[in-house]
């Protein structure tokens, strides 16, 4: 398994497989051939069907710059494709086309050029399930975030402070932001206005719920605009780690150094989904998106409250679970409804599952890994209409105005 460096991307949203991908691809064909007249670009499936939403065909151009770029969008399915976003570049010198270059944009940022070795990093864990890596930690009697400075080295702090302070600031910015958001929905940023909603006279679960949901807010709106947030494990889920552990330092005063304690169980979650299942809305729904999310944060709240490691695997069952089966229908292929919202009705699922396990942990029946298979089995057998292709759900039937 991987580093959890691979779970906290920073760029800018508001796709991690729709732009962030594309763009790393573009870079190393246009590095590949800087002799070129002209490239061509070829989006398949989802990344045909709601590429202009999420902004693909735009950071495409704008990396290949300033030679002409054409970009198809093959909506049609070719038959032969090992991932739904998948996309061919051709590049034109001295007159001739050149073969293609195939890629897949497989999640949170990441890439693989078929007929190439892995562009990604080399696997640094050991242990590939979390009934593993709890039996090794209760061996050694430590706990996760131990586990993971033991595996990755002190210098994964250094990393995790820098994730901490791009979180942060794509609150704080989100919070000051107004207007309405690109892409044709004329959608309003709410962030703002839920926080000054937040009066100290309301009852202590109101205040929480419209800080925590303002908070959630805030970061999604920055990806929905293109700013610059930290992908958790995706950019369409990139609001529900940040907002319930900024509230809860706030709050109670939790200290940095727990925040980074916490960020790194949450990755070792969302990696754990990455590596046994799948963090793309494209190939398992939004069950793999903010499903992954909420699981993660739920365990980054059982680490900040210092619950034990069956609490901490029980947190992150219950919010993965919970979100089992769940459609990724983007309105108008933008991730902004339901994706905004989601965000934050996922953050307060994990502000759930973090009680749940205090009480209940040692009722359950279910594994952690049991519930992260099952997510993918459900995952590849929904309809291809919903996930992400914005062919089904809401992004069908919504009408402006309606």
């Amino acid at each position: 398994m991987r580093s959890i460096r691979d779970i906290y991307k920073t760029g800018k949203g508001p796709s991690s497989s729709h732009t962030m991908g594309p763009e790393r691809a573009a870079r190393i064909f246009k590095q590949e051939h800087p002799d070129a007249e002209q490239f061509r670009v070829v989006l398949f499936d989802s990344l045909a069907k709601t590429g202009v939403g999420h902004g693909t065909d735009r950071v495409l151009r704008e990396v290949l710059a300033p030679v002409p770029t054409e970009i198809v969008f093959a909506t049609e399915d070719p038959g032969n494709l090992r991932h739904p976003n998948t996309l061919d570049f051709y590049a034109v010198e001295h007159g001739t086309e050149s073969a293609p270059m195939r890629v897949q944009s497989v999640g949170g940022g990441d890439i693989v050029i078929e007929g190439r070795a892995s562009t990604v990093d080399e696997d640094v864990y050991p242990e590939n399930s979390l009934a593993e890596i709890v039996q090794f930690c209760k061996w050694r009697k430590i706990r996760l975030w131990e586990y993971v400075e033991m595996t990755e080295g002190t210098e994964i702090w250094t990393f995790l402070a820098g994730v901490w302070k791009t979180m942060r600031w794509a609150i704080a910015d989100g919070l000051h932001a107004e207007g309405v958001l690109p892409g044709g929905l004329h959608l309003e940023r709410k962030a703002k206005l839920l926080y000054q909603q937040a009066d100290r006279n309301q009852l202590a679960q109101v205040r929480e719920t419209r800080i925590i949901c303002a908070y959630a807010f805030a970061v999604s709106e920055q990806n929905a605009d293109n700013g610059t947030i930290v992908t958790a494990p995706t950019c369409g889920s990139c609001g529900v780690v940040p907002s319930v552990l900024r509230y809860m330092q706030e709050q109670h005063g939790f200290s940095d150094e727990k925040i980074l304690h916490a960020l790194a169980v949450a990755g070792l979650i969302g990696n754990l989904i990455k590596h046994n299942a799948s963090i793309s809305g494209a190939e398992c729904g939004c069950q793999a998106e903010v499903g992954a999310a909420c699981a993660m944060a739920s365990a980054a709240l059982a680490e900040l409250c210092d619950m034990n490691l069956a609490q901490i695997e029980y947190a992150a069952e219950i919010a993965l679970e919970h979100h089992l089966g769940l459609t990724c229908d983007p309105i108008c292929g933008l991730v902004q409804i339901p994706c905004i919202e989601r965000n934050a009705v996922a953050a307060m699922r994990a502000m759930n599952a973090l009680n749940l396990a205090y009480f209940l942990y040692d009722t359950r029946s279910i594994s952690f890994d049991m519930v992260v298979k099952t997510m993918y089995q459900t995952g590849i057998n929904i309809a291809k209409a919903f996930r992400e292709t914005s062919e089904g759900g809401l992004a069908r039937l919504y009408r402006r105005g309606r």
